[in-house]
């Protein structure tokens, strides 16, 4: 296989494999297009995870200076999908867009207007056949917009905090799993065993103590000075996202 970052200066991904297979079902969800493309990522190097500050997936690939790949996924091409890229263009290295390829292949894939769009802003496009086929129809080439430090540092960190890939990218109507709530539920399942004050959980997240006193998920209750316990809420996240002892 190719190596991943080809391209002239090594920061794009390589288009001499445009083609990869992966087992699934047509879906009439937008995250079912998530695993067939973090596959196809994945195999070119990248670390991937879904929905990372709004992005339907993020991928690193870790060097000096990171690079950053932003997907955005929808069931066909469509301006609402340019739209969502143009917004991530800011805060990463590469904006990929992928859509399910249509049937009679007569969708904006085929398009040469609509290709020839996503070449100027900058965009590459990946097509998802219903077998699970990802296809690179587009290759971004064209140097897309000033980056925003500010967003690309969000999107790292969140990423690289995240444990494993909870999320499933595609629009989920579901809560989505951040770093944040991780450390939460963390803090919650150590309450849940005993430990009930702010330093006690510290090794577990070390913002614990602002965790416990902002009380986003409505999780925690005081029930002395620096001893808390858990809301029925709290008790069922944990049953709804059980933590491993």
């Amino acid at each position: 296989m190719p190596p991943a970052g080809g391209g002239e200066n090594g920061n794009t991904l390589d288009s001499a494999l445009t083609t990869r297979r992966f087992v699934g079902r047509g879906s009439t969800l937008e995250s079912s297009l998530y695993l067939p493309v973090k596959r196809f990522l994945e195999d070119r190097g990248f670390v991937v995870k879904g929905e990372v500050v709004g992005c339907d997936l993020v991928a690193l690939k870790d060097s000096e200076a990171p690079l950053v790949v932003v997907g955005e996924l929808k069931l066909a091409f469509n301006l609402e999908l340019i739209l969502q890229a143009v917004d991530r263009a800011s805060s990463s290295d590469e904006v990929w867009i992928a859509a399910r390829l249509s049937a009679r292949g007569n969708g904006r894939e085929s398009d040469v207007r609509f290709r020839n769009l996503c070449r100027r802003l900058g965009f590459g496009m990946l097509g998802v056949s219903a077998g699970g086929e990802v296809t690179i129809i587009v290759t971004p080439i064209s140097p897309i917009p000033r980056k925003d430090p500010r967003r690309r540092s969000q999107l790292i960190e969140e990423h690289r905090k995240r444990i494993g890939d909870p999320a499933v990218g595609g629009g989920s109507r579901q809560p989505i799993m951040t770093a944040y709530r991780q450390r939460a539920l963390a803090c919650a399942a150590a309450i849940g065993n005993g430990a009930s004050r702010p330093r006690d959980l510290r090794p577990i997240a070390a913002d614990a103590p602002s965790i416990l006193r902002r009380d986003v998920y409505g999780w925690f209750r005081r029930v002395a000075r620096g001893v808390y316990a858990l809301t029925r809420d709290g008790e069922n996240a944990l049953t709804r996202w059980p933590q491993s002892s």
